[in-house]
């Protein structure tokens, strides 16, 4: 391999890894690939070994290549050769796939082509001669565009836990923190704040680590849906009406979902359809919505869609509900009122969500559940800190991120798309409403890695 151009991509996730791999497989380039832990192509969703976390979306549908859809499929088959389209697979097994695209596109690129700094990047400054990328050992990395690949930070502090309980023992911050979980007490219940997808998760592990019991609580109380795999496919008879109109109001289209979910269960089909149909039509309609309603959304509806687009694996889904089944989990909605640190544990209260007497639990330690935090600006992550100081880069009106160009360019302070600064990841919920799902990311990967491509002068 021979080129005089230098790719960096800051980042080792799915992201990173696909726009890597599409890059090395696609141009005569070098790729650097910069990542803080030194676990390639693993990230959060993908680092667990854990045999009850499983993939929320069946095998047939996570290709990471968005022209070949059973991709992933041959690679599970190759150690489960019986596993349908429709498997759910373990979590463990992604991280393996990502591992063996990102050797597969090394190996055809050649020597030398792909190299591995294990480091955090904490500047990136753009240039007249390319960007200079600075970790935060001091080394400088020399590119012709960098690719940002970041955006899942820790939990953020959840509302009415108070300040002075945050640097307790007995409360886990990060619940995917390497040994994490190891801290929480076997003997007395746990508190997870939160009910969604991470909640789902940690409390099958502390089932697994034999706890007594945990309680989890959110504003809602919401579980995640598990999915169904009897439910066909959607078609075009499960998209709600006025998907292809122009701008309408958050209300409107609530009403509209609604208005068809009442027919297709009416008739005979299933809401799941609905919101799977809704799938292809989100960015526009997301990008419709002013300001304001965005804002709506994020407060008052998002619990419910995350709820019922994110679901559960059936088998994930069975499992909690036996554990609320039997007991062992309870799932409550409120607020925290107090909380009370003893020698033996956490006395904890809360308000139920409309009315009722204030309920104490008495617990062994408290979990933070509440998923990769939202507000990027307030996760104190120096190199996002950095560019938005020198301009390079400007917040999105939602505080989620920065601005992002439909190639993937980063948006500068002054409204201008970067030559040589691109972004793929979580952020790109702020411009499209969603940005965490492999079938959209796998799009946004192999548009923005085409477009870093062809932004490059013929060597």
């Amino acid at each position: 391999m021979s080129s005089s151009h230098t790719v960096v991509v800051i980042g080792a996730g799915f992201s990173g890894v696909m726009v890597a791999a599409h890059l090395l497989r696609t141009a005569r380039l070098r790729v650097v690939m910069v990542n803080r832990s030194g676990a390639m192509a693993r990230g959060v969703a993908y680092g667990t070994n854990s045999p009850s976390h499983l993939l929320n979306v069946p095998a047939g549908r996570m290709s990471a290549l968005p022209n070949d859809p059973e991709h992933f499929l041959r690679f599970v088959r190759q150690s489960d050769p019986g596993a349908s389209p429709g498997a759910f697979v373990r979590r463990s097994v992604y991280g393996e796939y990502l591992q063996h695209i990102l050797a597969e596109a090394e190996h055809a690129a050649g020597a030398g082509a792909l190299g591995r700094v294990v480091g955090e990047a904490v500047s990136v400054v753009p240039g007249f001669d390319g960007v200079r990328v600075t970790t935060a050992a001091g080394e400088e990395l020399r590119a012709d565009r960098v690719v940002l690949a970041i955006g899942h930070y820790p939990p953020a502090p959840p509302p009415g836990v108070p300040r002075t309980f945050l640097d307790s023992q007995r409360y886990v911050r990060d619940p995917w923190a390497a040994g994490a979980l190891a801290a929480v007490p076997r003997d007395q219940p746990a508190l997870l704040v939160g009910t969604g997808l991470t909640a789902a998760d940690v409390a099958l592990d502390l089932h697994a680590a034999g706890l007594p019991g945990a309680i989890a609580v959110s504003r809602r109380g919401l579980l995640p849906r598990p999915h169904d795999p009897s439910v066909p496919a959607p078609d075009s008879s499960h998209v709600p009406s006025g998907m292809g109109d122009g701008p309408r109001s958050l209300r409107a289209h609530v009403r509209a979902v609604r208005r068809c979910v009442r027919e297709v269960t009416t008739g005979g089909g299933n809401w799941r359809q609905v919101i799977d149909a809704l799938r292809p039509y989100t960015p526009r309609l997301w990008q419709s919505l002013g300001t304001a309603d965005r804002h709506r959304f994020f407060r008052h509806l998002r619990p419910y869609w995350d709820a019922h687009r994110h679901r559960l694996a059936p088998a994930a889904g069975a499992a909690i509900d036996d554990l609320v089944a039997s007991g062992w989990l309870a799932v409550c909605a409120g607020r925290f009122t107090r909380f009370d640190e003893h020698p033996s544990g956490v006395e904890v209260a809360f308000a139920p969500k409309g009315g009722g007497a204030e309920r104490t639990v008495r617990v062994g330690a408290v979990v933070n559940c509440t998923g990769p935090a939202t507000n990027a600006l307030g996760a104190g992550d120096p190199l996002l800190a950095d560019l938005l100081a020198r301009g390079a880069a400007r917040p999105d009106p939602l505080g989620l991120g920065i601005e992002v160009a439909p190639d993937g360019a980063v948006v500068g302070a002054d409204g201008a798309p970067s030559s040589v600064l691109y972004y793929v990841g979580p952020f790109l919920r702020a411009r499209d409403g969603e940005g965490t799902a492999v079938p959209e990311l796998r799009a946004h990967a192999a548009r923005t890695a085409g477009a870093v491509a062809a932004g490059l002068p013929v060597a």
